[in-house]
């Protein structure tokens, strides 16, 4: 995604608005890449929309925000580690290209695409979604794995689901897809409720 000086300047404004960026420019390991926006903040880190004037990545940034319901160790170590673990057993996700250990960032393949998350918040049909994590769940529950099944984690391209984060876990039944995820891949009153509360 090729940035002209008009764009360049109101991306500028823009990200000196967010955290960690008061530039356009930002170094991953000598490479410097353009922030176009921002995509997201999780628990873990902040995911910006990058480029680096021929193609487009995702660009994480780790924080060390508070965070109430979740204890973290070191970020980017844990991340390198849950890439591994879900590459190994061959969930779909984005290639991690390059990681900047001491700026704890993270350089990703950028998978466009919508959320499930705005798939079910704009009422549009996930079956064929659903099915496609039960697969997911098939090589993770065997090998003693959950993955973050929130909506937001997940991108569609090409009719097919990408797991967008790298957060796995023990498998634990309280947290897998049937007892947790699925409660918000609908309009449940558990959906309704995260919509009210973070418009």
């Amino acid at each position: 995604m090729l940035v002209n000086s008009e764009e360049r300047k109101e991306n500028n404004e823009k990200i000196s608005e967010q955290p960690y960026f008061k530039d356009d420019g930002v170094a991953v390991n000598g490479r410097e890449y353009l922030i176009i926006k921002l995509l997201g903040k999780g628990k873990g880190g902040y995911s910006y929309l990058a480029t680096d004037g021929e193609c487009d990545f995702v660009l994480k940034q780790i924080h060390h925000e508070p965070c109430s319901y979740y204890t973290f160790g070191n970020k980017i170590e844990a991340e390198l580690n849950d890439y591994k673990r879900l590459s190994n057993v061959g969930v779909r996700i984005p290639k991690m290209i390059d990681v900047d250990v001491e700026n704890e960032r993270i350089i990703k393949e950028y998978i466009d695409g919508d959320t499930i998350y705005s798939y079910v918040l704009n009422d549009r049909n996930v079956d064929l979604y659903i099915e496609q994590v039960k697969e997911m769940c098939r090589v993770l529950y065997p090998n003693n794995l959950n993955i973050d099944y929130f909506p937001t984690n997940f991108v569609v391209q090409n009719n097919m689901i990408y797991y967008i984060d790298y957060e796995c876990n023990n498998y634990m039944a309280e947290w897998n897809f049937e007892n947790w995820g699925i409660k918000y891949w609908s309009k449940t009153p558990e959906f309704l409720e995260y919509v009210e509360n973070y418009k």
